[in-house]
């Protein structure tokens, strides 16, 4: 057994057979961390003490704190773990809060101590709660006042928490009460490279969520992987993202990236697309992390605010359509750099720099990792030919205590439960998620690729698209549509999308059966839930 510094082995006990684990390609020299190390003090404490302590790192709506005065409120929030609330090395900590600086204070804070993250979404309501906090036996819980009510009624089912605290209440029993009394001197843990710092629950578009166990070094892998070859950022850059920072694509953004290149971040709540343009331009955003959806909603208000000072922009948790990449780039100047990432393995693991962007395509495997196209039975196939992508590189899914990771792992290989075909200079292009596939009277339908070709008429604002059971086709496209203001859901109109869609695309993929409504189902990280549609289209819904 490897060494730990886990007083509270749960998470270790909670690994997988180290036989279901994925190879992992720790080779490269940028990827040779020491045996033991606490990541908190590579990512934060090291600015400190190289001279940096007053570089404005974090900008908020209400003040700006240098790496120094984060540091400083990081070490206060761990000396309250560990003095008041008796957290050892191994013990999880619920995290619960909007994008906020005191959330990423006590993110840093938890691992500084040696515990473990489990960083919840803030839309999660009471039902939501119970689960990962009772999955990963978390003791405490952190959480901005903001979002107290759905963690008060959940009380009574969180088995194992002892101990429930506020931030922003301004009681005598708040955590900030608790701070002003600790020390701001706080010593980080010496953890083990691979102990595990944090436990990500994926967002449940496929279902019961998993929960996601990630090592010390994990957090510098993404780092000195995608950040470092693909994004390339400099300690100039101010990054901006929209994605909750429980959410890992938001963490890299907001928390790993600036902190690792000794950059800036621009921290915010609110996230609307509307806000989120007015904050690139209020705070000088060079670097924005954002969903498709949000890009193409920032659209038409572009205008009305100064992006100037943006010099990249990554799109991801869904593919990226051809249709919004051009119109962002005639838009800014601004070539978006899409890319393909997994709770399981931490970030982003295929895109592309700006310079290698072939419009369209995810991209090529970020250095360090490997990805192939196989069959069912895992063989690979030609290129051109579509398939399931499976990866591996320096990270890699490790499941918490679930029967799961032996589908996610296969041959020591990730399989993402993406479809994807890759061309003959090594690009790897979007097909469907593998599920998502529909095959109709012997065609291979990518819904994915008919939801591209609906977003292109002006009265989609949004759409997803699934199979549907049909006895003389076995199944049919089926189209469930978000009309823009100003348009009448009706067959007419139904009538007019089908035919676009055959202008689009190839005729046979067009929506056979068009459905508007008023709202799609979406994760709390707002992803499609794809499943959900496919249960209402097997109904007939």
């Amino acid at each position: 057994m490897r060494w730990t510094a886990h007083v509270d082995t749960f998470a270790r006990d909670s690994l997988p057979p180290e036989d279901a684990w994925p190879a992992l390609l720790l080779d490269r020299p940028e990827f040779d961390y020491p045996e033991r190390m606490n990541c908190c003090s590579v990512l934060l404490d090291r600015w400190v003490e190289a001279g940096r302590g007053d570089h404005a790192f974090m900008i908020t709506p209400g003040e700006t704190f240098t790496f120094r005065d984060l540091q400083e409120r990081v070490n206060r929030i761990a000396d309250v773990l560990v003095g008041r609330f008796g957290l050892v090395p191994g013990g999880r900590v619920l995290l619960r809060s909007a994008n906020n600086a005191m959330m990423i204070a006590a993110y840093l804070a938890v691992i500084k101590a040696g515990g473990i993250v489990v960083a919840t979404m803030p839309l999660m309501r009471a039902r939501e709660l119970a689960y990962p906090a009772n999955k990963a036996r978390t003791a405490i819980v952190l959480c901005d006042i903001a979002l107290a009510a759905e963690v008060e009624k959940a009380r009574d089912s969180l088995t194992h928490v002892a101990h429930v605290v506020y931030w922003g209440s301004g009681a005598v029993d708040s955590l900030e009460a608790m701070m002003a009394e600790a020390s701001p001197a706080f010593r980080a843990v010496e953890t083990a490279a691979d102990d595990v710092c944090l436990i990500g629950f994926t967002s449940g578009t496929t279902g019961e969520p998993k929960g996601t166990m990630h090592f010390h070094r994990d957090m510098l892998a993404v780092c000195d992987g995608y950040a470092a070859h693909v994004l390339r950022p400099s300690p100039d850059d101010r990054f901006i993202g929209s994605a909750p920072i429980a959410f890992t694509f938001g963490l890299g953004a907001s928390v790993l990236f600036p902190l690792r290149f000794g950059a800036s971040t621009i921290v915010i709540e609110r996230t609307s697309p509307p806000e989120f343009v007015a904050a690139i331009g209020r705070y000088g955003a060079t670097a924005c992390f954002t969903a498709p959806t949000a890009y193409r909603a920032m659209l038409p208000i572009l205008k009305e605010h100064d992006v100037s000072s943006l010099r990249k922009g990554v799109s991801a948790g869904e593919p990226l359509p051809r249709a919004t990449y051009d119109a962002w780039l005639a838009a800014t100047g601004l070539r978006l750099m899409d890319g393909l990432g997994a709770t399981e393995m931490l970030h982003i693991f295929i895109g592309a720099a700006e310079d290698a962007i072939r419009p369209g395509a995810t991209g090529l495997p970020v250095p360090g990792y490997e990805a192939r196209i196989i069959d069912a039975d895992g063989r690979d196939l030609p290129r051109g030919a579509s398939g399931r992508l499976a990866v591996r590189g320096p990270t890699g899914c490790r499941y918490l205590a679930d029967p799961r990771q032996r589908d996610y792992v296969q041959d020591g290989w990730n399989v993402t439960g993406d479809t994807y075909r890759q061309d003959a200079d090594g690009y790897f292009w979007y097909q469907a998620r593998s599920d998502d596939m529909i095959v109709s009277s012997g065609y291979n339908i990518a819904g994915p690729e008919v939801e591209a070709a609906l977003l292109t008429h002006p009265a989609v604002a949004e759409c997803g698209v699934v199979g549907a059971p049909d006895a003389e086709r076995g199944m049919i496209v089926k189209a469930y549509v978000v009309l823009r203001p100003g348009h009448t859901p009706d067959e007419a109109l139904a009538t007019e999308l089908q035919a676009h869609v055959k202008q689009e695309i190839s005729p046979y993929k067009y929506p056979r059966a068009v459905v508007f409504l008023d709202a799609l189902p979406k994760t709390q990280t707002g992803k499609l839930q794809r499943y959900a549609l496919r249960e209402r289209a097997a109904r007939g819904e």
